[in-house]
């Protein structure tokens, strides 16, 4: 039983951070609420969050396909990893800093679980 749950675990996975960044992108590529007051505090030239959601979506959309997931972790990854220095340089609050690092771990353990070997080699069959 606990073999099957783990099989399907890095599709589940892969699948919610696909709806995250697709979510991720849109909001970006429509620029509501703070979203170009932010990009303009963090230091970002204007429309930079639409090359931001653009990517967003398009990390999204490689992580959909088996053949292309781990390119679309690694777009992804570099992506969180710029908004989290961007995060940390501006001294933002933990309230930012939680979800950007909980995504980040969120994508390793994909990469990791769909990388060779996986991190449940024990539980294999």
């Amino acid at each position: 039983m606990f073999a099957e749950i783990v099989s399907f675990t890095p599709a589940i996975l892969v699948g919610v951070l696909a709806v995250v960044f697709l979510f991720a992108g849109m909001i970006n590529l429509s620029g509501r609420g703070t979203v170009k007051a932010d990009f303009a505090r963090w230091g970002f030239p204007a429309g930079f969050h639409l090359v931001c959601g653009g990517l967003e979506l398009i990390g999204a959309a490689l992580l959909l396909v088996p053949s292309t997931r781990l390119l679309g972790l690694a777009l992804l990854g570099a992506i969180m990893v710029g908004a989290i220095v961007s995060l940390l340089r501006h001294r933002e609050p933990v309230s930012h800093l939680v979800p950007a690092f909980g995504i980040a771990v969120l994508l390793a353990l994909a990469a990791m679980a769909l990388s060779a070997g996986g991190f449940w080699p024990l539980y294999q069959s």
